[in-house]
């Protein structure tokens, strides 16, 4: 396995639907190398809506993004794993990934997206959320694809926005937007509350998958041929690539390692005592983790 930085951009084919004869089969895992990085943390009494975003909280008034999803024996949940050079094969059917902002943040984390078909956006929450995309690459920079504010969900009362509540999705926001030539690397934010995040890349096939909680992928029904397999994940910083033979009727497995951003430095850390209290606000507020008590 190498750094993906060594290989040649992968020249980008039409892709046709074909019957799959013999198709093979592509299984495996993918590990952190190394300790998961401390998560970014944001004192929510700078941000707005700190009650109903303070339901996901260290029970300190911090919220913390955790980008690196690691389980006990540090196989890696959420890495996008990308078969490239893939021509023809089953049908590819995604057109619009659906990402929802729910309880202040994005999920999923990481996805995929087509380029001139966009994505769909839908607000859970009753506070209003800004949404900021942009397309970036380590070689060509950054580029705003577009910036839409997201109103809030009329379907819960603000006034309760402390209270649990069942999530109803509400209008829902569709963006088209086509991506240029070397950024392939889509990010979403959002311009009120800066932990929310979500991370994909752009795919031409439909040969991808995503680690699950197990750290492990599988992706089936693949003509046979050599290809170029991608491990990807947005809080690292080199992807691995590496070259796959697929063979008719098997199934291949390819375990990968991804070296953690070890000493990768933030602005966004837990301050004590914080710089910013409720008094800050100049009226009394409550930050309970309803949801979910994040620990470091």
């Amino acid at each position: 396995m190498v750094s993906g930085i060594l290989f040649a951009p992968p020249i980008v084919l039409a892709y046709d639907v074909a019957v799959v004869e013999a198709g093979g089969a592509l299984q495996g895992t993918v590990s952190l190398k190394g300790l998961a990085p401390s998560p970014k943390a944001y004192n929510l009494i700078t941000f707005p809506d700190p009650e109903y975003c303070g339901r996901i909280s260290d029970g300190k008034g911090w919220r913390l993004l955790k980008d690196f999803a690691v389980n006990d024996d540090n196989y890696l949940q959420g890495v996008v794993m990308v078969l490239e050079g893939v021509t023809a094969g089953k049908p590819f059917s995604l057109s619009i990934p659906k990402i929802e902002a729910r309880d202040c943040q994005f999920l999923p984390f990481t996805t995929v997206v087509r380029s001139e078909h966009g994505i769909e956006v839908v607000n859970m929450d009753p506070v209003m959320h800004d949404i900021q995309a942009y397309e970036t690459s380590i070689t060509h920079g950054t580029r705003v694809l577009f910036n839409s504010p997201l109103p809030y969900n009329q379907k819960h009362h603000r006034g309760n926005i402390h209270a649990t509540h069942k999530h109803r999705p509400g209008k829902s926001m569709v963006h088209q937007f086509q991506m240029t030539k070397g950024r392939d690397t889509f990010v979403m934010q959002c311009g009120f509350h800066a932990y929310m995040e979500s991370w994909a890349i752009a795919v031409d096939n439909p040969y991808y998958t995503f680690t699950n909680e197990a750290g492990t992928y599988e992706i089936s029904d693949i003509p046979a041929g050599t290809y170029r397999l991608r491990a990807w994940h947005p809080g690292v910083k080199h992807e691995k690539i590496q070259m796959v033979t697929i063979k008719p009727s098997q199934s291949t497995e390819v375990n990968i390692s991804l070296d953690s951003p070890v000493g990768r430095w933030t602005a966004h850390t837990r301050q004590k005592p914080a710089r910013f209290t409720p008094a800050a606000l100049g009226r009394p507020i409550h930050i309970e983790p309803l949801v979910e008590l994040q620990r470091p």
